[in-house]
């Protein structure tokens, strides 16, 4: 059994780590298609045959001693099973991933989201307001607090409409790369 570290070939995105034994190896690189050796199911599993989130495999590395394996990937839908496009995205967007998807009743997040996305721009705008009076007249600590919330709502906003941190991950890797 082997740790698979899942990387995107097109940023270099780490997706998610799962495990290969050596029949979940052969088939992937038989098939080019990312497959895996479940722990708690005790079973192999194609990633994507109940999602349709897909993994077409690009390229397989061995580590140097042989005892992990890198895959690059270029997926169809997000690797994640809350939504996200990666398993390692911020604690709060998988958060806000997973209530979108499950839509727990009583969720303040659900209920903006079920405000809809006028209802989420308007809160994203009026806690950039409150930040902007904060820096201006107030404590260190509104001002952190005020950010906590610009960007609780942001990430709703975001899910709200159908995108990813990523994607704003991705912009601003961009942006910085000239």
């Amino acid at each position: 059994m082997k740790p698979a570290i899942v990387q995107e070939s097109a940023t270099g995105r780490v997706l998610m780590l799962a495990w290969m034994n050596d029949e979940a190896e052969r088939l992937t690189r038989e098939t080019n298609e990312a497959w895996f050796w479940s722990r708690s199911r005790e079973r192999l599993w194609r990633k994507g045959e109940t999602s349709g989130n897909t993994l077409a495999v690009d390229e397989l590395r061995d580590d140097c001693d042989g005892d992990a394996i890198l895959l690059r990937v270029t997926p169809a839908g997000p690797a994640c099973h809350t939504g996200s496009t990666t398993c390692f995205a911020p604690e709060l967007w998988r958060t806000i991933s997973e209530r979108a998807l499950e839509r727990p009743e009583g969720s303040y997040t659900v209920s903006l989201l079920e405000a809809g996305l006028g209802a989420c721009a308007r809160k994203v705008g009026e806690e950039a307001v409150e930040l902007s009076v904060a820096a201006l007249d107030e404590t260190d600590e509104r001002v952190v607090e005020e950010a906590a919330d610009l960007v609780y709502h942001l990430y709703v906003l975001l899910a709200a409409r159908g995108l990813d941190v990523a994607q704003v991950e991705d912009a601003l890797r961009l942006r910085a790369s000239g």
